[in-house]
């Protein structure tokens, strides 16, 4: 980025102007992934504060061009995935395909008496004790979605006592035989709720793609697991096969 002469007297705010300047250098020298320089030598190049280059910079990041990486800095966003959905439930093994590189970490895990809404879906009574499972997914290293699992507790007391990370469906095959295929998928676009907007490193003010799935036995059909996905929508296309 070059040394910029921003105006002062126009009545045009200067953190629109940055903003402008930034959009212009991002679209024709940074490629997806790039690192920017950090917020204080920006600052001084511009000739403002950093509360000013902030706002600049928060605009960008409304408008999915830009994200902070907390500890890091601010990057260029990546390019959308075209992510499948389809029977296939395998996250890991889907995006690896992809030649994209995963990784995530479980944010809490408990058991909970089961509300109407989850014991519909796994076919469980109402109050029946379910495994609450709650992870990020990253994918190069950003954060890419956060997922809600419902699990019976009464099938899979090894996913209460031992699974701490990964893949929930590989440890299912490993430790059950089981493999899963997803049969229902409802797809909303919405605001960020509770946390998830911190999980995704994202502002309140962009959409997530929500995606709520039961998953059954490849073989007998049984309900499995219930699951909702929040995607960030900058990041991701659904590819939805038939």
């Amino acid at each position: 980025m070059s040394l910029y002469t921003l105006q002062r007297e126009t009545g045009h705010a200067l953190y629109r102007q940055i903003a402008r300047h930034l959009e212009r250098d991002v679209l024709n020298q940074y490629a997806p992934g790039d690192m920017l320089p950090s917020e204080n030598e920006m600052a001084d190049r511009f000739g403002v504060n950093r509360h000013t280059l902030r706002r600049a910079i928060d605009l960008l990041v409304a408008d999915g061009l830009l994200e902070r990486q907390h500890g890091r800095g601010v990057f260029v966003i990546n390019n959308q995935i075209d992510y499948p959905l389809s029977s296939d439930t395998r996250f890991t093994e889907n995006l690896t395909a992809m030649g994209a590189s995963t990784g995530g970490r479980v944010v809490r895990k408990q058991v909970l008496p089961a509300i109407e809404r989850v014991a519909e879906r796994l076919s469980i009574e109402v109050g029946e004790p379910v495994i609450w499972i709650e992870s990020v997914r990253t994918v190069d290293d950003s954060p890419f979605c956060v997922i809600s699992h419902f699990l019976p507790e009464a099938r899979f007391a090894k996913v209460r006592d031992e699974y701490e990370g990964g893949s929930l469906h590989g440890f299912l095959a490993e430790h059950y035989g089981y493999s899963l295929k997803r049969v229902q998928s409802l797809v909303t676009a919405m605001l960020p709720q509770g946390d998830d907007a911190g999980l995704l490193a994202m502002p309140r003010t962009q959409p997530v793609l929500r995606v709520k799935s039961t998953n059954v036995h490849e073989r007998d059909l049984t309900p499995l697991e219930y699951v909702i996905t929040r995607f960030r929508a900058d990041r991701i296309q659904l590819c939805i096969n038939p």
